[in-house]
């Protein structure tokens, strides 16, 4: 495999302040430092907060739900159920169990979301 040193990025997970930022070397170039990353669906940023990852989740779901609203405008409302449950609750909940959000803001958005498809 080869890594492109162009397109790598680097992030230090700390909830300290670093006053110096620190400096990788691939292939004799820097490698840049970011303050997030997207792994795997997840974004991770630097000071171990999950905000970005949360508003992220939101707004898919909210696409995929008004997307599922406008195709079953006259469905029943098992199918409805059924959809939601099927398409937009994954992605609410995808990687919940690392991130697992404990913050009462970040889980009443979370929730505004199914209180609308219901």
């Amino acid at each position: 495999m080869k890594i492109d040193p162009g397109k790598s990025r680097t992030v230090s997970f700390t909830r300290v302040l670093v006053k110096g930022s620190l400096n990788y070397i691939l292939v004799d170039q820097r490698i840049l430092q970011a303050s997030s990353c997207k792994y795997l669906g997840i974004i991770l940023r630097s000071d171990l907060n999950w905000a970005d990852l949360v508003n992220y989740r939101v707004q898919k779901a909210w696409k995929a739900l008004l997307f599922i609203m406008r195709i079953f405008k006259k469905g029943n409302s098992n199918t409805k159920r059924s959809v939601y449950k099927s398409v937009v609750r994954p992605i609410l909940e995808y990687g919940t169990a690392c991130w697992d959000p404990y913050r009462e803001g970040q889980i009443n958005t979370l929730d505004c979301v199914a209180k609308e498809s219901g």
